[in-house]
């Protein structure tokens, strides 16, 4: 590929070959504002994977502890705010 590449450059003259490196460096310069909304839409989309990520891994934890709650005791503080929790976030 990059054999045809340079073939096909050195059928061009000096002037042709400037214009072509314009061109390009034109075409980047055009696409960096898309492609820095895009950087920044993705990094969002990483931030809320994590956020949701971190929150799955937390209620996992607290329901292993509820679960171990051995039957006829208390739930302990952490148990019981986790049901709490839960409960509001049904209502919503």
């Amino acid at each position: 590929m990059s054999k045809k590449l340079d073939e096909k450059n050195s059928n061009l003259s000096p002037e042709e070959l400037k214009k072509r490196r314009e061109e390009i460096t034109k075409f980047y310069k055009d696409n960096l504002p898309h492609l820095k909304i895009q950087a920044e839409y993705e990094e969002l989309l990483a931030s809320i994977e994590k956020s949701r990520a971190e929150r799955l891994q937390a209620q996992k934890f607290m329901a292993q502890a509820f679960a171990e709650t051995p039957e006829g005791q208390e739930p302990n503080e952490e148990a019981k705010a986790f049901m709490e929790a839960v409960k509001n976030f049904k209502e919503d």
